[in-house]
Formats: structure tokens, C-alpha cells, sequence
């Protein structure tokens, strides 16, 4: 299988991501898939890298997607951050997503990484999951 469910994994991960009432509270909306222009917020969740290995057998078609959502903070501490990062993984280690093509076998969380960036207040922990997709 090749690349062509990413675009509808991401935009239902989006989607799942920016209706959840509690992630809002804490993010305030402030969910992009690229850095923000200009002054980003204080917090904000980065949907980012991702890998794609083919998993098609002789049942279908599939992929593994191993991709990579960041929150990003320039508070100081890493508790917010954590806190903003641990209702993500809520939301997407047991998703209910609905795909434009194709449909979501599982997501699974794969690890995290936690790290103050050199040079300024800047925290950021990355969390890696794992999705496994069908097409139809």
C-alpha cells in the first residue's frame, strides 16, 4: 500500500484531537500541522513527522503509520506540557475515528520523549504512536 490514506488519518486525528472539550480548555484551539507564523501560544499541540511502512498481505491492503504529535510549551516546568500530552494519549490510544478513505485498525502508543530546547524556555515532549490502516 502506499501513502494515500495519510491525508484522511490526519485530518480525523485533527478532527478528533480539536473536538475534545478538555484538550481546548487546555490548548485553546491551538492544534496546527506546521510551527506557527509570527508569536505561536504559550502551549500549543504540533501534529508532526510521520513514517509509513507498507503492511498490505494477501487479505488487503494496509500501512503502518508511525507518526509524531508534539506539544510544545514555553512555561516553565514541564507539568503542563505533561498534562496536555497525557489527554492526547487518552484520546488516541482507544480513538473512535472515521476516516474519508480507507478505515483505522488500531492506534498505539509507542513512546515519548521529553526535552527542554537549548538556548531558551522552550519544552517540548514528543509522542509517538502507532496506526495501522486498511484501505477499502
Amino acid at each position: 500500500m502506499s501513502y494515500v490514506i495519510a491525508p484522511a488519518l490526519q485530518m480525523a486525528i485533527f478532527q478528533h484531537l480539536a473536538t475534545d472539550s478538555a484538550l481546548a480548555a487546555q490548548l485553546g484551539g491551538a492544534i496546527y500541522d506546521a510551527i506557527p507564523p509570527a508569536t505561536p501560544p504559550a502551549t500549543y499541540a504540533l501534529i508532526g513527522v510521520e513514517q509509513v511502512l507498507d503492511r498490505s498481505d494477501k487479505t488487503g491492503r494496509g500501512a503502518e503509520h508511525r507518526l509524531t504529535i508534539s506539544v510544545v510549551t514555553n512555561a516553565s516546568g514541564f507539568l503542563a506540557a505533561k498534562q496536555v500530552a497525557a489527554r492526547i494519549c487518552e484520546l488516541l490510544e482507544a480513538p473512535n475515528l472515521t476516516l474519508s478513505r480507507g478505515r483505522l485498525v488500531g492506534m498505539w502508543f509507542d513512546r515519548a520523549e521529553a526535552r527542554k530546547i537549548e538556548g531558551d524556555q522552550t519544552r517540548r515532549i514528543d509522542l509517538r504512536f502507532r496506526a495501522r490502516v486498511e484501505d477499502n
